[in-house]
């Protein structure tokens, strides 16, 4: 491990790093070759600084190894690398080269601010709290994670640089992990992380984190395009050459300066249009492409007049993304000609400072020096951000956030116009009711239909590239269930959730209060309670306010006859503590036992019956007490299971078999298999030949029990089996 003595000791960072002979002879970066990058384009003290955050972290991390055995400082460092490899500026380079210390050592916050300044302290902070979470799942832990992500963006969008160059290097050198481990990670780069980086317009990292989770999700397909890509370059070289001496030429005699370079699609870019188009790689025509990079807007037009002269377009396939460019940012002319080498080849015309955006995207808004004025991404970026903000605040939860993530993080994009003129860039499939919630949210939730081309048009017709839309509104309309099915925009999602999800919980708490009223009528109680009656159920029944109780009642979750009877004097105290509660939903604070009589288990339809001195008693609707009581319909009340049931019950078999040495041994041995207890058992002797078995089991639900029947069913001295019914 490459660690120094104190830097009091040292005269010049490069003249007294000390060199590693295995980090050499293994290729690891050394700090002296990342001073080498930042002293290009950083200040002697930037320079100096980020020197001294390299010693801060391989002195706290020193004695840590990675999965792979080799020094943990050597991650660190290679996330330093990344960054300055896109000349970010020197508070993110400190902050990459520190950003597991407060996650992985004794390292507080306070201390790296003291230390480093506050801008590099909230940098790490930010990037090690998207981690720091615990959770229930790991479906739930990834939401939660991705959401502190985004609104750690939002703050300083040098996070997810950071937290993206983190990730590149950990698919680097993913190798080091178990396959289930690797395979998790790289399917979750592809499906979050990747998207990211592209939605940020950062090309080379999109690319990147494509084919190294490509790579380990599916090695041989991976390896297979891999190999056909290199002998289809060694094929297309000479045409591409061919073209790009042409275009040269014809740039030089039309007085134009520009670079003309062949490209490649990656690996898994590949991949992915061959499982759209449903096509063998030997059909794929648009693998090979030529850029031209030119220094003005105006050259670029220029441009396209030439090789469309040299060239025939294909008529269609011409796309601008300089007046109109892409969410991440992006500009480009992009067209498809035909050429005389027998195929069609795309060419992409843009300026140095559009490819500079294309390839590095918001890294390229802190180049060379920091500066507290820079924090806010650029307009694209900043955009897409402040819209997930919103999406986040109206999800109902995190996982329902991380679904609209995934779905805005996908837009194969279509461009559409307002009546003034202004453009909206919206997902590929979009209605009428999308582009309602993207000019606002109030504008899509009193939304009753669209014009289009002047054209009137209902909620769900799709837009497509070049319509004009005009939204019509009026006061009186409002969101329903079925525009969840003319939506795809996360946006639009979100918003139509929230607002059902306040009108739904608005009108329960109208029902709940005539539900309640009603049954405090039937128990002989005032329907307007005092104020202390109100705080005395609140505080038994484990809630804080009374229209969040009204609500549960409304909604179905709490018995109004359950929380009405709980008033009564009395009727919490012993009964309580005199039977086992049972997991049926909406009764808490009530005393519940189930019927011996039917013995009702989960899965079962249930009914709850109102008894002295019992609390609520659970039957089963077929059960003989149950009719007897048909009587006194107000002594009934409706009841259901709730959804996690972990304790056993007890049900009644009763079977009829044929008297043989071992029988009762064999019965007992299939129950014990099938994980249940005995509790009881009757014997009765029919005849000589038959006799009739009464079993009292424990299980846990109708499909422990119907399995335990079928087993016995299949015994050959098991003449009818039944459950009893009371």
């Amino acid at each position: 491990m490459p660690m120094t003595p104190a830097p009091t000791r040292r005269t010049s960072p490069q003249a007294e790093i000390r060199q590693d002979p295995s980090a050499v002879s293994e290729g690891r970066l050394l700090i002296s070759d990342l001073l080498g990058i930042v002293e290009q384009y950083l200040d002697p003290e930037e320079v100096k600084n980020v020197y001294q955050a390299y010693l801060f972290g391989a002195e706290v991390h020193e004695g840590q190894v990675r999965r792979s055995g080799e020094a943990y400082i050597f991650h660190p460092l290679s996330v330093a690398q990344i960054l300055a490899d896109m000349r970010l500026d020197s508070r993110s380079i400190m902050a990459a080269l520190l950003h597991d210390v407060i996650e992985d050592t004794t390292t507080a916050k306070d201390e790296l601010s003291s230390q480093f300044g506050k801008d590099v302290a909230q940098l790490v902070d930010g990037v090690s709290k998207i981690d720091q979470i615990e959770f229930d799942s790991r479906e739930h832990a990834e939401a939660e994670n991705f959401r502190k992500m985004l609104l750690a963006m939002a703050k300083d969008i040098r996070v997810i640089l950071i937290k993206l160059a983190d990730r590149l290097h950990n698919m680097r050198t993913l190798g080091a992990l178990k396959t289930e481990k690797r395979k998790r990670i790289a399917a979750q780069t592809l499906d979050i992380f990747a998207p990211i980086a592209n939605r940020l317009g950062m090309r080379t990292w999109t690319l990147e984190l494509e084919d190294l989770s490509f790579c380990h999700l599916y090695p041989k397909r991976y390896d297979t395009i891999r190999k056909e890509l290199k002998k289809r370059r060694g094929n297309h070289r000479a045409i591409i050459e061919k073209i790009i001496v042409k275009f040269e030429s014809e740039l030089a005699e039309a007085g134009l300066e520009g670079s003309v370079e062949g490209r490649e699609k990656n690996i898994y870019s590949v991949y992915r249009k061959m499982r759209s188009r449903r096509v063998p790689m030997s059909e794929m025509r648009d693998i090979f492409a030529i850029r031209i990079i030119v220094r003005t807007v105006d050259d670029c037009y220029r441009v396209l007049g030439v090789i469309h002269n040299t060239y025939k377009p294909v008529p269609g396939k011409f796309k601008d993304y300089i007046a109109i460019p892409k969410a991440n940012g992006y500009q480009s002319l992009h067209t498809l000609l035909f050429g005389t080498f027998g195929q069609s080849i795309e060419v992409q015309v843009r300026t140095t400072e559009m490819h500079r955006t294309a390839e590095t995207g918001v890294a390229s808004h802190w180049r060379y020096k920091s500066g507290t004025d820079k924090h806010r991404a650029p307009i694209p970026a900043h955009h897409w951000l402040v819209d997930l903000l919103d999406t986040q605040k109206q999800a109902g939860n995190p996982s329902e956030f991380l679904e609209h993530l995934k779905i805005d993080l996908y837009p194969d994009e279509v461009y559409v116009f307002t009546p003034h003129g202004d453009i909206k860039k919206l997902p590929k499939g979009s209605s009428a009711l999308d582009f309602a919630y993207a000019v606002h949210s109030d504008v899509g939730n009193h939304c009753i239909g669209a014009r289009i081309n002047n054209e009137p048009v209902p909620l769900h017709h799709t837009v497509v590239n070049g319509d004009h839309v005009e939204v019509l509104t009026a006061r009186s309309a409002i969101p329903t269930p079925l525009w969840l099915n003319y939506v795809v925009t996360a946006k639009a999602r979100a918003a139509i959730r929230d607002f059902l999800k306040h009108q739904q919980e608005g009108d329960a708490g109208k029902l709940g209060r005539q539900l309640l009223e009603r049954a405090l009528k039937s128990v002989g109680l005032k329907t307007r309670l005092r104020t202390d009656q109100k705080i005395q159920l609140l505080k038994h029944i484990g809630l804080e306010d009374w229209n969040e109780l009204l609500v549960d009642i409304g909604m179905g979750r709490r018995l109004p006859m359950v929380v009405a009877r709980q008033l009564l004097p009395g009727a919490s105290g012993t009964d309580a503590a005199r039977a086992e509660p049972l997991p049926i939903r909406g009764v808490e604070g009530m005393s519940v036992s189930y019927a011996r009589c039917c013995r009702p288990i989960p899965g079962d339809a249930i009914v709850g019956l109102f008894s002295r001195g019992r609390g609520i008693v659970i039957h089963r609707p077929i059960c003989p007490n149950v009719r007897e009581q048909s009587k006194r319909p107000d002594a009934w009340i409706g009841v259901e299971w709730s959804d996690d049931v972990k304790t056993t019950f007890e049900a009644d078999i009763r079977l009829e078999v044929i008297n043989r040495r071992g029988v009762f041994a064999t019965l007992a041995s299939v129950i014990a298999e099938e994980d249940s207890n005995i509790n009881h058992v009757l014997v009765t002797a029919r005849d000589d030949r038959n006799s009739a078995i009464r079993f009292t089991i424990e299980v846990g639900d109708r499909k422990h029990l119907a399995r335990i029947i079928r087993r016995l069913r299949a015994r050959r001295s098991v003449i009818r089996i039944s459950r009893s019914r009371g």
